[in-house]
């Protein structure tokens, strides 16, 4: 189907009733979103878009620092109790009003067990109403990220979600849906309009915003195009504003093309490798009776046979850094002296390989996306030929990211290649998203290859509600070397994200990879 982006602009336009000034932005990235639920996923393009929509107690300035959004003030009643004045007058996109039971119900929506978002409320133990406009958060311990975490700790109207049998929230990972998952009900800067699956989200400007605007957009028409050439092709053509997944290989000529822009920078997203090291058997390999991942030779054997400079230099075209830790620069807690890949060495992969038993290698599957990260199935295609020099057979299942994430958060994979964006700017929450055993809640929420180490475990317990920040970064600093001697995660590397748009395009690159529409101006 030949991609159309001005027929949808003018279906939104036909839609909604827009002064005549309306400036329509035209983005378009490879991936789409996975719900309009916004407790159920924690994936960054799905965020990205419902952000526009649903707001937090607290959010990010162009600057990265945090300000207030729906909370105005917030005082530490003690250590353990932070009282949050909330902001007077704001309505939900329906008309009705905000309140202390719409935090209160959203805390406890979030934090059911079948989404993936209860990490930006960790540590958190109730939401108290003291009155319509008050609510306390009651704390397990002192907590010297919470302001950060609860930027995506978005809130959803009470009064809607029982209206419309949308107070559980969707358990994706089962297929199933309910009303939130297509439709919407927010405070935010936008009202989305309407999602359909693999071809456009629609938003209009929401005039009764309770903040003013910084960009002259008043419509948005989100398209995913995995398609490469299709994408820099919509782009070239006019058809598309702004691209926030440029093809490495294209960006060189974008350069010179004087109707365009490119803005660079680079992202706080490392992709990795997550192999099954806790199953006492992994379920797609041709060894039986144990699991060969559980060997940390054999998963050193893994990394040191991925040439990461190669990856960089021919898969990447230099648009990327390659890593030997699990956070990017720009993540508090990232070494740049630790973050040193060991050059790949086959030679030694194999030898390792022979020590733990399998002088001949084994066969395994590997999942990846195909339509999410910059050169997902590409670098996917390179690893695997790697490891096949060294007798690792690894038969490769590439596929959208919508199914591909059912899959591995069913635990229905033996080894997969992940992307993980840091939204709060501190390694803890990757460590405890990713790393540390997983319990009932946030603890190891996105722990999909059944890690297990006392060492992490201890050392997140504590950084949690370390206020000491030299003792703290101290117990990051550990950790990030613990799962990097012990190879917990293969990290391959960090991605470089420069964004392409039309010279008259104005916006704030931002390196979590969420393009804001209110920041941004068409001219």
């Amino acid at each position: 189907m030949k991609f159309n982006a001005f027929l949808a602009a003018a279906a939104l336009a036909a839609a909604v009733a827009l002064p005549a000034q309306a400036q329509t932005l035209r983005w378009a990235a490879q991936n789409d979103i996975l719900t309009m639920d916004p407790h159920s996923q924690n994936h960054a393009t799905t965020n990205a878009i419902l952000m526009h929509a649903y707001e937090g107690l607290t959010r990010y300035n162009d600057k990265y620092e945090v300000e207030p959004a729906l909370a105005t003030k917030w005082t530490f009643v003690s250590p353990t109790q932070v009282r949050f004045e909330l902001r007077k007058g704001v309505k939900f996109h329906d008309g009705t009003p905000f309140g202390a039971d719409d935090v209160v119900f959203s805390f406890g929506r979030i934090k059911q067990p079948q989404g993936t978002m209860q990490i930006y409320v960790t540590g958190v133990n109730e939401v108290k109403k003291i009155d319509e406009h008050t609510v306390d958060l009651v704390l397990a311990a002192p907590n010297p990220i919470l302001l950060r975490n609860i930027v995506d700790f978005r809130i959803m109207s009470k009064a809607w979600a029982e209206k419309n049998n949308a107070t559980k929230v969707q358990d994706y990972k089962a297929k199933e849906e309910n009303f939130a998952t297509r439709n919407v009900m927010g405070t935010g800067p936008y009202r989305i309009l309407s999602w359909q699956p693999e071809q456009r989200v629609m938003m209009a400007r929401n005039d009764a915003w309770w903040d003013k605007h910084k960009g002259n957009v008043a419509q948005v028409v989100y398209t995913p195009i995995k398609a490469e050439g299709t994408r820099v092709a919509a782009l070239l053509s006019g058809d598309v504003d702004m691209l926030t997944d440029i093809p490495t290989q294209d960006i060189a000529r974008l350069r010179t093309d004087k109707k365009l822009k490119i803005v660079d920078g680079p992202e706080v997203r490392t992709i990795f490798f997550a192999p099954d090291v806790g199953s006492p058997e992994l379920k797609y390999s041709n060894v039986k009776g144990k699991n060969p991942f559980a060997d940390k030779r054999v998963r050193q054997a893994l990394s040191l046979a991925i040439d990461r400079e190669a990856i960089r230099r021919s898969t990447m075209s230099g648009m990327s850094i390659p890593a030997a830790l699990m956070v990017a620069p720009g993540v508090n807690g990232h070494d740049k002296q630790l973050d040193t890949p060991a050059k790949a060495d086959p030679a030694r992969a194999k030898a390792l390989l022979a020590e733990a038993g399998y002088p001949n290698g084994f066969e395994v599957r590997l999942n990846c996306p195909n339509n999410r990260y910059v050169n997902d199935e590409k670098i996917c295609q390179a690893v695997t030929a790697m490891w096949a020099r060294i007798g690792v057979k690894a038969s490769l299942v590439a596929e959208n990211m919508a199914t591909f994430s059912q899959k591995f958060q069913n635990f229905d994979s033996s080894l997969y290649m992940l992307g993980w964006g840091v939204a709060t700017y501190d390694a803890q929450y990757m460590i405890q998203s990713l790393v540390r055993t997983r319990t009932s809640g946030a603890d190891g929420n996105f722990n999909f290859s059944r890690i297990s180490d006392p060492t992490v475990d201890r050392l997140t317990d504590a950084m949690k509600s370390e206020v000491d920040v030299a003792k703290r970064n101290a117990m990051i600093r550990e950790a990030l070397v613990r799962i990097k001697d012990e190879v917990l995660l293969i990290p391959i590397h960090h991605q470089m994200r420069p964004w392409a748009m039309k010279a008259g395009v104005t916006t704030v690159h931002r390196s979590d990879d969420r393009p804001e529409a209110r920041f941004t101006s068409i001219r």
